[in-house]
């Protein structure tokens, strides 16, 4: 899998923006909180957000980059700039509690003519890799029991690679859901069962 240093600026950037923003809530001291306490906790979650959330981004741009690649597309990964704003005023408009974050996506191009096969491979590449990424935070806070750092890791990775997953699954442009259903509708039924299903568990307390 080849880089260009824009490609890689791009995602540093972004990848840092993401985990910022879900980190913002506790740079604010709550009420009582000493400041110094206050940075401790962020600087905790800014890990916790960049492997847990950072992670599930990365991992989902990479994985469409290297299957469009190993169908001989052109394919990088580009910021959206506006979109980045947008998610770092929601996140101090909001103090963190609420993030609209689509800073840029995978663009490819080619000298064939699409096929919608590959398409649609490209496109499922990123929620399988979400949905594989959950079942591996979710072993960890397993393993990790139900305290400690590795747990809270876990437990935030499972959480957000589901959304991730879900969410992108959404049958509307330009989310990865419409070309996969165009693909191959069984494919993309069994995803959204599992992505979705595994979601509504976890909100019901099923699973935690």
């Amino acid at each position: 899998m080849s880089f260009s240093k824009i490609e890689l600026r791009d995602l540093a950037i972004c990848w840092l923006a993401l985990g910022l923003c879900f980190s913002l809530q506790y740079l604010i001291p709550q009420q009582g909180t000493p400041y110094a306490q206050s940075l401790a906790q962020f600087a905790i979650f800014l890990g916790v957000a960049l492997v847990g959330i950072g992670t599930g981004f990365l991992f989902h741009e990479l994985a469409h980059k290297g299957v469009a690649q190993r169908f001989g597309y052109r394919a990088e990964f580009r910021m959206w700039k506006l979109g980045l704003i947008i998610a770092v005023a929601s996140a101090i408009i909001s103090f963190g509690r609420f993030l609209f974050f689509a800073p840029g996506a995978v663009y490819t191009s080619t000298y064939k003519q699409p096929d919608p096969g590959e398409e649609g491979m490209i496109s499922a590449a990123g929620p399988v890799a979400n949905i594989i990424l959950a079942g591996l935070f979710f072993l960890l806070t397993a393993g990790a029991g139900n305290s400690g750092i590795w747990s809270l890791v876990g437990a935030f990775g499972f959480q957000v690679n589901l959304w991730l997953a879900a969410f992108n699954l959404v049958p509307f442009p330009p989310l990865d859901g419409v070309k996969i259903l165009r693909w191959n509708k069984v494919i993309w039924f069994i995803m959204v069962v599992i992505s979705w299903g595994l979601l509504l568990m976890l909100m019901l307390g099923v699973i935690k």
